[in-house]
């Protein structure tokens, strides 16, 4: 099968990397392409920044040169459910953004949590905001796969969204991504220093953990694409 899978950031797709064949770069118009091999599947990993929009533009871009066969909204969550735990992997059956609800494909293999995501425009912060989500029935948030799944609709081609989760479901943080995101859809790393600076025993810490746990997020997710079967 011929598989575009869609993320933000190239790191989320650092596991999935490691456990493939054959990758190369790809002068597509997003930010970061790579085609691998992977089980007999032939994929196109596109990563053009954070949020719903830029995520939309790497399926436009992606498609008209790969023609795939299904489409894949990949890479991290936070948790709304409180039983998620870091690197679980989030496979969702909807996707619920702006009112709407976009089913997703089921996925068979290793163990995972199926249930909604919900897909927003902004880092869900705080553990009140997080609370506040969950009461909708969805059990992890992220903020690509809105601008993934009606792509897909689109074009007719299958759609999944698979997570893994980041941050958990009673955590606030301390540090204010939002703030810190730029128009080419990236976090300012500059000004995210400059500020965890101003309380650095909290801060600090913060920005090493998420960085570590991203790293076994990806991991998990490379793990688990290598064992599931679409």
């Amino acid at each position: 099968m011929k598989l575009l899978i869609v993320a933000s950031d190239p790191r989320e797709f650092s596991g999935l990397l490691a456990r493939s064949d054959g990758a190369r770069r790809q002068p597509l118009p997003v930010q970061w392409a790579r085609s691998a091999k992977l089980r007999g599947h032939e994929l196109l990993l596109a990563a053009n920044g954070v949020g719903a929009t830029r995520a939309a533009a790497a399926v436009d871009a992606a498609a008209e040169w790969f023609r795939p066969e299904a489409v894949v909204s990949a890479g991290f969550c936070g948790a709304l459910d409180e039983g998620l735990a870091i690197a679980d992997i989030v496979v969702a059956d909807c996707v619920a953004a702006a009112g709407r609800r976009y089913p997703a494909m089921p996925v068979t293999g290793p163990p995972f949590h199926a249930g909604t995501v919900c897909s927003i425009d902004h880092v869900a912060r705080t553990a009140e905001e997080k609370g506040q989500l969950r009461s909708s029935g969805a059990c992890a948030v992220e903020m690509e796969a809105a601008g993934v799944a009606p792509r897909a609709a689109a074009l007719g081609l299958p759609f999944y969204c698979v997570k893994a989760v980041t941050d958990l479901a009673g955590e606030t943080m301390a540090n204010d991504f939002n703030l810190s995101m730029r128009d080419n859809g990236h976090f300012d790393t500059i000004f995210l220093l400059g500020r965890a600076l101003r309380r650095p025993t909290v801060c600090l810490p913060e920005l090493l953990r998420l960085r570590n746990r991203s790293i076994r997020a990806a991991r998990a997710l490379g793990d688990f694409f290598a064992d599931c079967r679409l």
